[in-house]
């Protein structure tokens, strides 16, 4: 049997979160197509007849332009020391970038095993187009990277992707129950699916300035009683997100009612207003205070 930590890293919208959800069968993870989705590392367990493959989501890597940018970039960094093996997940319909070369030169310079895994290449016809690209990524290289080709979407090779993985993981028994998938705990899950709704529902700069802080959760046999605070970071921003008469507010939260009576598979009551915390992005104590900063 074999068991080990695998950490996900690359650029931002390159389909890491959806990979991981993918392989797990299950969402433990927000997706979407907005860039800083995903703000922490998050532990995936997927078990097996042949071991355990604890993964590693991480943030995309990109320029930090804040304090919370910093934070994203130390998480990523720090999810490499300590793995098994790395997969680089690139977007492979383009090129290898600025982005994918910094990864490379900064972070990628360890004696830990990497694949190179080439998503999206189903956005692709031309195969000859998908080699020209895989081209520019193994020269970012000096080893000769192993390569599995994937579409996190679809589950393509995603199988051939997982045999892959156990090759490089060390003999060793269970890390985890085998019933565990995740590490996270309900309150995280709440704060993660309410930031999701608010992705996928507003525009321009709310997304990156929204952070979402449970206040009470409460959870009974027939109901989850939970009442949550969105940190925005100006008085315009607060007016978008509860909208006119209220209504963009009503509808994130109900679509987060909804996703968390299915996770919980009872009712849930949910609760949120919006505040005002200036600049919190820039700001260690607020940061501390939303849950961005490194364990030590």
């Amino acid at each position: 049997m074999k068991s080990g930590f695998v950490s996900i890293i690359g650029r931002p919208n390159v389909g890491k979160s959806t990979l991981l959800n993918k392989i797990l069968g299950q969402k433990i993870v927000i997706a979407t197509d907005k860039a800083q989705t995903t703000r922490k590392r998050i532990k995936g367990i997927y078990t097996t007849t042949e071991g355990q493959i604890v993964f590693i989501d991480t943030p995309g890597v990109h320029k930090p332009l804040n304090k919370l940018g910093e934070f994203l970039l130390d998480e990523s960094k720090m999810a490499v020391p300590d793995a098994d093996l790395i997969l680089f997940l690139v977007d492979g319909s383009e090129p290898a970038g600025k982005g994918d070369k910094w990864i490379a030169q900064n972070i990628l310079q360890t004696e830990t095993p990497v694949i190179i895994v080439m998503n999206k290449v189903d956005k692709l016809k031309n195969m000859n187009k998908v080699e020209e690209n895989l081209l520019t990524y193994k020269l970012l290289f000096e080893k000769n990277y192993p390569v599995v080709r994937i579409s996190a979407r679809t589950g393509r090779n995603i199988d051939t992707l997982l045999k892959n993985i156990f090759r490089f993981l060390p003999e060793g028994e269970l890390l985890y129950p085998e019933d565990i998938v995740t590490e996270e705990s309900m309150r995280d899950v709440t704060e993660e699916i309410i930031r999701e709704k608010i992705l996928l529902n507003t525009s321009d700069e709310i997304p990156h300035s929204v952070a979402v802080k449970i206040e009470s959760y409460t959870e009974s046999e027939d109901i989850d009683r939970i009442y949550a605070t969105i940190y925005c970071e100006t008085k315009s921003q607060k007016g978008i997100l509860i909208g006119k008469g209220g209504a963009l507010l009503k509808k994130i939260g109900t679509e987060a009612r909804i996703e968390l009576e299915k996770i919980t598979e009872k009712k849930v009551f949910l609760g949120l207003e919006v505040k005002v915390e200036k600049d919190w992005r820039k700001k260690q104590n607020s940061l501390k205070i939303f849950g961005y900063e490194q364990e030590k």
